[in-house]
């Protein structure tokens, strides 16, 4: 079976003083209603407001800010592996960013950062308010670590992108509250390891069909490890990773056919957004992650396009470059001819839905999760820190895992790695995770965090000592009164 959160198609929860509503996405976020208004819902009373609060951070997930645009931008457009795609003349200003002269003013600086404290009121109205309705106490205490664990993710994407960034933790409760300082990253980061060894001591293993999707035991511990990772805290990562391989989770036997719709919340997966064309309801079907990125003119609108760079970096004969590359002009394992009369070379297979799923009046691919953490990233990440503290003979044993079922039945590609020199050793399973996970916006903070961006971004205008991190948009900084300040360089 699919996924069946029932997730509404946006929810927004707006607070106005102690009471909470729920409206569309296009309102005003901090919209505050004539004063001495009584408002004609309340909500967080009972236990079905707590799961519908917990649903509304899940669905908000999927929305453009979070999926599309804005995040393809901030976290991917300035890597080596992807290029703007679509035409020279549509959406140019993805050329900032694949060129590195953004200036804090652009749009998608604004829309991923308001995506993700979007995330992040709505799971601080859960924390802030679940705790006070009279319900099921384990379910309560689910729903908390699940609003937990989706905070942590949205604060490590935007420490990640930006740096220094404010540190919200509850829901203001009036207007001196909403103007706070930024934190330093190393606060930040604390918190959100606080908050996912708090959402992995309650969060179950795994859950009957109609929930699945939801975060997990092992979500939370996969994410701490990659937040772990970036820290270089290696001795956390290896025993972190070790914890989840004794899981359950496995590698999907076929890469290909492991991104597409039918194989969604797989044993690889340890998180995916949820994502659903829903026929009676296309408000709730507004997922654009594939849309935004599909082949041009046929089932998308061509963005986001694998580069020459990540063609050339598979070695010959990986499957991987097929299942990860839609070339134009081949014929896809469904059955889908891509005219060779399409705007670009190459799309992103991973985002794929067969040409044959369009419905009109649907966004393209609605129907297609995004996957956020995968086994595979586990095993690279255990190999990583294997080698980092000095134990070869386990980084390759999971770096060679992943190998062992990209290359399939194949005696000829893809031999395992037997170096155990350490540095050739890192080497290798950086190119890896290059191969493994590209096109799943991670190459570009991966490069960064290794040390390796100017080398290897440097050509395309990267500069040290600046471009680490993105620009704070320029109206949050202008909205605080000065009080955020800008990152170095912008």
């Amino acid at each position: 079976m699919k996924k069946n959160i029932n997730l509404p198609s946006c929810i927004v929860v707006t607070v106005f003083s102690t009471m909470l509503f729920t409206s569309s996405c296009k309102k005003d976020f901090l919209n505050v209603p004539p004063q001495g208004q009584q408002p004609s819902v309340t909500f967080w009373k009972t236990q079905d407001d707590a799961i519908k609060g917990v649903n509304a951070i899940y669905a908000q997930l999927r929305s453009w800010d979070n999926v599309a645009f804005n995040a393809i931008a901030i976290e991917s457009t300035g890597s080596d592996e992807a290029d703007k795609g679509s035409t020279p003349t549509d959406a140019t200003f993805f050329n900032l960013f694949d060129q590195f002269t953004v200036t804090a003013t652009q749009g998608s600086l604004q829309g991923f950062w308001t995506g993700q404290y979007q995330n992040i009121s709505l799971c601080n109205q859960v924390l802030d308010n679940v705790p006070n309705i009279s319900m099921d106490a384990s379910l309560k205490t689910r729903i908390l670590a699940e609003a937990k664990f989706i905070r942590a993710y949205s604060y490590f994407r935007l420490v990640r992108a930006y740096g220094n960034v404010p540190l919200r933790l509850t829901v203001p409760k009036d207007n001196s509250e909403y103007n706070i300082p930024q934190s330093d990253k190393a606060v930040v980061y604390a918190q959100i390891e606080k908050d996912l060894t708090e959402a992995a001591a309650v969060l179950p293993q795994s859950y009957p069909s109609t929930d699945l999707g939801r975060a997990t035991k092992g979500a939370a511990l996969g994410m701490k490890a990659k937040v772990a990772m970036y820290q270089k805290k290696w001795a956390d990562v290896l025993a972190l990773t070790n914890q989840v391989m004794t899981l359950g989770y496995d590698l999907f036997p076929d890469f290909e056919k492991g991104f597409r719709v039918a194989n969604e919340n797989s044993v690889e997966s340890l998180f995916e957004v949820q994502a659903e064309l829903l026929p009676s309801n296309a408000a709730a079907s507004n997922s654009q992650y594939s849309q935004v990125q599909g082949v041009a003119g046929v089932m998308g609108w061509g963005f986001n396009t694998p580069s020459a760079e990540l063609e050339a970096a598979f070695e010959i004969g990986d499957p991987r470059k097929d299942a990860t590359i839609l070339f134009r002009g081949e014929t896809t394992p469904q059955g889908d001819l891509v005219p060779t009369t399409v705007p670009n070379e190459r799309y992103n297979q991973k985002s794929y839905v067969p040409f044959n799923t369009r419905v009109s009046g649907f966004n393209e691919g609605a129907q297609q999760n995004i996957r956020v953490l995968r086994f595979s990233d586990i095993l690279l990440m255990n190999a990583e820190a294997a080698n980092e503290l000095g134990n070869s003979a386990q980084a390759l044993t999971s770096v060679n895992r992943v190998r062992k079922r990209a290359r399939g039945a194949s005696t000829t590609v893809l031999p395992d790695i037997t170096t155990t020199d350490q540095s050739t050793l890192r080497i290798a399973i950086w190119k890896e995770r290059q191969v493994e996970l590209a096109m799943e916006n991670d190459r570009y903070f991966d490069v960064i965090r290794q040390g390796r961006a100017l080398a290897i971004f440097g050509p395309k205008g990267w500069k040290a000592n600046k471009n680490e991190v993105w620009p704070i948009p320029q109206t949050e900084i202008d909205l605080s009164g000065g009080l955020l300040k800008q990152n170095p360089g912008y």
